[in-house]
């Protein structure tokens, strides 16, 4: 599972770097995925609405096992 969640990683990236942010995949443990903002989304008030309504959205529709997506 661990690939196919990088795999979308792959795809969101190029939006959040646009905005001079970015996102690492730490890991994923059962059907929670740990991720990492880093760069402009690490600390932005609005990062956890990126997380949440952008990141975790997307991969639950490409990865349906996944139920949850965490930042660490």
């Amino acid at each position: 599972m661990k690939e196919k969640v990088e795999k979308v990683l792959e795809k969101i990236r190029p939006m959040l770097q646009r905005d001079g942010g970015n996102v690492e995949l730490v890991d994923v443990e059962g059907s929670t995925v740990k991720v990492r903002l880093t760069g402009a989304c690490h600390g932005c008030p609005m990062s956890q609405m990126t997380l949440k309504s952008g990141i975790e959205r997307i991969i639950k529709q490409e990865v349906p096992e996944v139920t949850e997506v965490v930042a660490v």
